[in-house]
């Protein structure tokens, strides 16, 4: 594959025959006025026609070479087939409306995705899927090597992308296991980062079947057991969600329900508020997972040939320099 990474500078080309075409006026020109002056050989030195259109050629050709270099000629290497040893990971992310509380700065959702984000970041090079779940679950980005993506995809993540609310964690669960490929050999984890307020009996037995099912659960928790306020919506002069009785609904982190996900997936419990612990925690887990060896192409690589222009250019511009117009005179 070859083309020119900026084309637009092929224009300049055009500039090499307007050039030749100001050199023929010149040339006319200057014969014109010799001409009407009569015989100026002894006033003036002798002009050598061949040398001043050598001069002229070579600039030109110059201009056209310059041109070229400054478009920067690519041609693309050979598709490369690489094999890289990866685990797969989903981070199974809660997005419901109790994760717009604020008993952790900035809210608990915020802090989700900043900790997801720097997971992404470690744990390049495994293979990285994303599910968010609320009431049900969805599959966001499936199992891919595409980080910038899955980055993107998480700093979308809000309560509006599901309208049914509740917390949902086997659904989130039974996706992730869905969703992993069923080819033989590789480690599995799934990350899930969730308050814990649950109202599905079945977080524990969902729990168990991903283990059997060969993935490790690490059960991240998002926020205090204190807790606090639930906001109707994501800004700060929102209000408070509120009972049938009137009275402000208080969330609160569910750490026992998440011990429990996190020993019945053979995993461990963390807290988001852990931070860089806690990811330093994941990536030795993901670490010791069985890795599977994975066929990664690569892209195209495109290669600059600019210097194979640049430097004939600027050799013709030298040669050029140091020619004369003039005639060498004849010693008698």
């Amino acid at each position: 594959m070859f083309k020119f990474q900026h084309p637009e500078y092929l224009w300049l080309m055009a500039s090499a025959p307007i050039l030749l075409l100001l050199l023929l006026a010149y040339r006319h020109w200057r014969r014109r006025a010799l001409e009407r002056l009569g015989d100026t050989t002894r006033l003036m030195p002798v002009f050598s026609e061949l040398k001043f259109w050598a001069k002229g050629a070579l600039l030109a050709f110059a201009i056209v070479l310059l041109a070229a270099a400054w478009a920067n000629p690519q041609m693309g290497a050979k598709k490369l087939t690489t094999t890289q040893n990866v685990a797969d990971v989903f981070l199974a992310i809660d997005i419901s409306q109790s994760m717009l509380c604020r008993d952790v700065a900035p809210s608990r959702l915020e802090l989700t995705k900043i900790f997801a984000q720097k997971l992404v970041q470690t744990l390049e090079g495994e293979r990285i899927g994303l599910i968010f779940f609320a009431g049900n679950a969805f599959l966001a980005v499936p199992l891919s090597t595409d980080y910038p993506f899955v980055l993107q995809s998480i700093q979308s993540a809000s309560p509006d992308l599901l309208t049914e609310q509740g917390t949902a964690i086997a659904a989130a669960l039974e996706l992730a296991d869905k969703s992993f490929e069923s080819e033989p050999g590789g480690g599995r984890a799934i990350v899930l980062i969730t308050d814990g307020e649950n109202h599905d009996e079945e977080a524990l037995n969902a729990a168990k079947k991903s283990y059997n099912s060969g993935a490790v659960i690490l059960a991240v928790g998002a926020g205090t057991s204190d807790g606090g306020p639930i906001p109707t919506s994501d800004w700060e002069g929102s209000q408070y969600k509120r009972d049938e009785k009137g009275d402000v609904v208080r969330t609160r982190l569910n750490e026992d329900l998440l011990r429990k996900i996190a020993l019945a997936g053979g995993g461990q419990a963390l807290n988001i508020s852990q931070s860089n612990r806690a990811v330093a925690a994941i990536e030795r887990e993901v670490g010791n997972l069985e890795k599977r060896a994975l066929e990664v192409r690569s892209l195209d690589e495109m290669v600059s040939w600019y210097q194979w222009f640049l430097l004939p250019a600027l050799l013709l511009l030298g040669a050029e320099s140091v020619i004369s117009v003039r005639k060498k005179s004849i010693q008698k």
